[in-house]
Formats: structure tokens, sequence, C-alpha cells
């Protein structure tokens, strides 16, 4: 199996490392990366400059861009074969309700899904990379379990609590979640005295009943949520389409 990950953290990050150690016995690696931290960076491509890729003294690569840069990049020139598989992360930090609209990791995988390739994005729910060894085994025997129940391409989003591998409960399908409005942002001045500003934190959990991954990762679950890219609220499709007549 030919594996390409990439992350939003960037190529040094400790979430990809881990997960790159965990996978390499099971399938050939190819990491394709961010230079540096591209967090909240969504599903942006960038459009007004060149990209330059640089292969780091491990054997990553890395590009002056973003996630889906990366992923880009890398299946519309700088591949010789088709991936089996995209696998980003592991995230520092959890990504679940509407966090995934912003998300530079499930980005990555994203852009690999748009190109017909299987995908998953695992984050780690809380920052700090604590028991990041446990989230890169969980990664590993997800990777290794019998996914063919799934309709391919697949895009799946895996949350996994900080904790031991002991005391991780289970697996568990799940549904996103959603939170409150985001907290204000905070202002403040630079060194010439000109207001700035820095977006706020994420807001809490507003929808976190059983079912949800905030429910999952709360009790102690990993939790996996298929996504889908069809934007289209069917709902009111046809109320428009009575309306416009």
């Amino acid at each position: 199996m030919k594996i390409l990950v990439s992350n939003d953290d960037g190529y040094l990050a400790p979430g990809l490392i881990a997960l790159v150690e965990a996978l390499s016995p099971i399938a050939e690696i190819i990491v394709v990366a961010p230079d540096s931290n591209r967090s909240g960076s969504s599903n942006s491509l960038t459009l007004d400059r060149p990209l330059s890729v640089y292969r780091a003294a491990n054997g990553f690569y890395f590009v002056n861009g973003t996630p889906s840069d990366c992923v880009h990049v890398a299946l519309t020139g700088g591949l010789s074969f088709k991936p089996d598989l995209i696998v980003s992360g592991i995230n520092q930090g959890q990504n679940m309700g509407d966090d995934t609209l912003y998300s530079g990791t499930v980005a990555a995988a994203t852009e690999g899904f748009l190109f017909g390739i299987p995908a998953i994005a695992f984050s780690q729910v809380e920052k700090g990379w604590a028991h990041i060894d446990a989230a890169a085994r969980v990664a590993r025997e997800f990777v290794e379990r019998d996914l063919n129940m799934l309709q391919t391409p697949f895009l799946l989003n895996v949350n996994i609590p900080n904790l031991p591998y002991e005391q991780i409960k289970g697996i568990q399908a799940t549904r996103l979640g959603k939170r409150h409005e985001s907290e204000a942002v905070i202002k403040t001045a630079d060194p010439h005295g000109r207001e700035i500003f820095w977006i706020g934190p994420a807001g809490k959990a507003k929808d976190a009943g059983e079912g949800t991954d905030f429910h999952a990762v709360i009790n102690g679950f990993v939790s996996v949520t298929p996504l889908q890219i069809d934007l289209t609220h069917t709902a009111q499709l046809d109320v428009l389409r009575k309306g416009l007549s």
C-alpha cells in the first residue's frame, strides 16, 4: 500500500512524525507537508504566487503553501504514482463539529478525496501532544481496518482522546456536533500603537448529544465521522424553485 501523508501543523510537527513512524511498517510512505503551521487554512489553494517544494534531511517533502497545496501538488505533478490512501495529521487539537470547515488537517484529506482517493484526517482532541504514541497506534490500527463497507472514495474525520492506549474505550461512528458562535476577536496594538486583532477562540460545544463526535471523545471513545462535499441545502431547493418560478 502507498500512502501520501500531509498535515497542517508543518513537516516538523510531532504528530506527523509519530504518524509516519506508526504507518511505515505497513505501507510505503511519502510525506508532503507545509513548511510551517497552516492551521485554519481550510481548503485554500495558493494562486497568487508560485509554490516551491523542498526535501528535508529526513526525506519529508515540504511546500511553502497550504495543506491543500501540498496534496494538490503531489497528486498533479509531484508523484509518479497514485496513492492508495491519503492520511492527514495527527493534528494538535480537535477538529469536530464546525471545525471541519476551517481545518487544514481535514482540507488535506479532502483534497485527496476530490481526486478520487480514500482519505482520513486524524486529530488529537487536546493540544500539547500528550499520549501521541497512543494516538499514532490508534491511527495505524484504523488504517489497517477493513473499510470495504464504505463507498469508495471515502472521507473520514477521526478524533482521538489524549489518553493512554489502554484507557481508550473503543471507536464510535458519529455525526458532527455543533459549536456556539466563536468568541470575540482580541484587540491589541502593534509596537507602533496601531490597533490589531487576533481571532478569538472557537465557541464551546452547542450540540454535543449522544451520537456526536463531541459526545464520543468526552466519554473516552475515538470518534469517526464520514464526511461529504455536497453543500446543497436540498430541503430548501424545491422551495426556492417554486419561489423563483
